[in-house]
C-alpha cells in the first residue's frame, strides 16, 4: 500500500499538467509574418513582440486568433461589462489603436490606461492594426449608380 500511496502525487501532478496544457493556444502570426520578415526583419520583430504584449496584457478581455486569446464574450447572451471587442471580428487602423492604449479605450470606462508606453505601445499597435479583422466583413459598398430621384 505505501508504493501506491507515494504514487499518487506523481499522477496527481502529471494530471495536472495534461490537464493546464489543454485549450492553450500560443502566438501563431503565420504566413503574414513569414512575408513581412522577408521584407523588413525589423517590422517584424516589432509585430512579434506587439503579439506577446497582447497575448500579456490583453487576453483577459480581447479575443484575436493570431495571439491565442479568448477573453471577449462568445455570445450576447453570456457578455460580461469587463468583455473587450473580438478583433477577429473587428479592424482596427494603427491610430485607433494608439489612442485607445493610451485613453483606456474610446470610453475610459473598463480598460486600464496606458497598458503600454513607449516601443511596446508601438508594437502593440503595429500588431493589431496588422492583425484584427481577419473575420470582419467589408460593408457593402456603391455598386453602381445611385437609385433614380435622388
Amino acid at each position: 500500500m505505501t508504493r501506491r500511496r507515494a504514487l499518487i502525487p506523481v499522477f496527481t501532478v502529471a494530471g495536472a499538467a495534461l490537464v493546464t496544457a489543454c485549450g492553450t493556444q500560443g502566438v501563431d502570426l503565420g504566413s503574414k509574418q513569414q512575408t513581412l520578415r522577408a521584407q523588413n526583419a525589423g517590422a517584424a520583430a516589432q509585430v512579434k513582440h506587439g503579439a506577446t504584449l497582447f497575448q500579456q496584457r490583453c487576453s483577459g478581455c480581447h479575443t484575436l486568433a493570431a495571439a491565442g486569446t479568448h477573453g471577449s464574450a462568445t455570445s450576447i447572451k453570456y457578455r460580461l461589462r469587463t468583455n473587450g471587442p473580438n478583433f477577429n471580428n473587428r479592424k482596427e487602423q494603427y491610430e485607433q489603436v494608439l489612442y485607445a492604449i493610451r485613453n483606456g479605450g474610446f470610453s475610459g470606462a473598463i480598460m486600464p490606461q496606458n497598458l503600454a508606453v513607449g516601443e511596446d505601445a508601438v508594437d502593440l499597435a503595429k500588431f493589431l492594426s496588422r492583425y484584427a479583422g481577419a473575420n470582419a466583413k467589408s460593408p457593402p459598398g456603391p455598386s453602381g449608380p445611385p437609385p433614380t430621384g435622388f
